[in-house]
């Protein structure tokens, strides 16, 4: 007998996912001559060995496609005070690039001025993920950090970190140079 499996609402699903707060990044290249790009928050770090993340654009994208053709593409991890970049990006059909200033990655892609830090990565392969593709890249240089904090998007809206009164340590020494076996 077969297991009987409930549909999961749609907007039921957006809200209880809307409780995982997440980065904003723009994912960025340049095709044929223009730079492209759109907001992401579907952004994750996959392997350190080799260097992949991953990130899922809507199958309905009209920026994917070009990104693809290009190849390779550059994630822009947002700062705190870039929430009009953000809001940019994320719409459909304005010059997104028309008042924001960049410069080439090592492969050409925007790297926005701002940008919190940024990954330079090809596109390693593309895989069905229902609405949307999982696009697996292979980071090749890596940005420096600036000292901001992150732009974060929470329960539907723009929101940030508050930083602790004093200093904590939230992990084992060991954590970040020994060999866990969940964290990335």
């Amino acid at each position: 007998m077969e297991a009987v499996v409930p549909e999961v609402d749609g907007a039921a699903f957006r809200r209880t996912l809307g409780h995982f707060c997440t980065g904003v990044t723009v994912v960025t290249a340049v095709c044929d001559g223009e730079p492209v790009g759109f907001a992401c928050q579907s952004f994750s770090a996959l392997s350190l060995d080799p260097p992949l993340v991953l990130f899922c654009p809507g199958k309905t994208s009209r920026t994917w496609p070009l990104i693809d053709r290009a190849g390779h593409f550059c994630v822009n991890v947002l700062a705190a005070g870039q929430r009009d970049v953000s809001t940019v990006f994320g719409r459909r059909g304005e010059d997104k690039f028309a008042d924001l200033t960049w410069s080439p990655a090592p492969s050409g892609s925007p790297v926005l001025d701002g940008a919190l830090t940024w990954l330079d990565c090809a596109v390693e392969s593309v895989l069905d993920g229902g609405d949307h593709h999982v696009v697996l890249g292979r980071v090749h240089t890596l940005g420096e950090a600036t000292e901001e904090d992150p732009l974060l998007f929470y329960k539907g809206a723009y929101t940030g970190i508050t930083r602790p009164t004093t200093p904590a340590q939230y992990w084992p020494e060991d954590f970040l140079t020994g060999t866990p076996d969940d964290w990335l």
